[in-house]
C-alpha cells in the first residue's frame, strides 16, 4: 500500500550557470509530496489501525526535516560564491547552503536523502520512503526514490 502527503513552502534560489532567466535570484511556491509504502497496520486498538502511517505523523516529520528548514529560505549552491558572500552580508537571513545546484532534481534527491532515515519501519509494517516529488511550479516537478 502507498500513501502520499503534500506540503508546500516558499523558497528562493538561482541556477548560476543557466542560459536563461533562472540564473537570476528568484523564488518559487514549492510543493513537496512524500510517498510512503508499507503494510496497513492491523493491530486492533492501535491509534494507527487501518493506516500505513498517520498522515499527521507524515506531516510532522516532513515539516521538521525539510519544510521548516527550507521555507522562506534562500537555497544556495556552495559553489555560487558571489551569492553566498552576498547572503552572508544580510543579518539574520535564512540561507540553506547546499553542495549541489538547487534544481528541482537535486532538491528532490536531497529531500529524499534527508527524509529516508526519518520514515523507518515505525509501526513494524515495513514502512519505507518510496518517493519524493518536488514541484517547482504547478507544471514542473522532479521525482526521486524507488521508482
Amino acid at each position: 500500500m502507498q500513501i502520499t502527503r503534500r506540503l508546500e513552502f516558499d523558497a528562493g534560489h538561482r541556477i548560476p550557470n543557466h542560459n536563461s532567466q533562472c540564473r537570476h535570484l528568484h523564488g518559487h511556491r514549492y510543493a513537496l509530496e512524500i510517498t510512503l509504502s508499507g503494510e496497513v497496520v492491523r493491530v486492533a486498538g492501535a491509534s494507527e489501525e487501518g493506516m500505513v502511517m498517520d498522515f499527521s505523523d507524515v506531516k510532522h516529520i516532513a515539516k521538521t526535516h525539510i519544510v521548516d528548514v527550507w521555507d522562506h529560505a534562500f537555497l544556495a549552491y556552495r559553489g555560487d560564491q558571489v551569492v553566498c558572500d552576498f547572503l552572508a552580508t544580510l543579518p539574520n537571513h535564512k540561507t540553506v547552503i547546499l553542495d549541489v545546484v538547487p534544481t528541482a532534481e537535486n532538491l528532490a534527491q536531497r529531500a529524499f536523502e534527508i527524509l529516508q532515515p526519518a520514515y523507518q519501519d515505525t509501526y513494524g509494517n515495513q514502512l519505507r520512503l518510496a518517493r519524493v516529488r518536488l514541484y517547482e511550479t504547478p507544471n514542473n516537478w522532479a521525482d526521486y526514490g524507488n521508482l
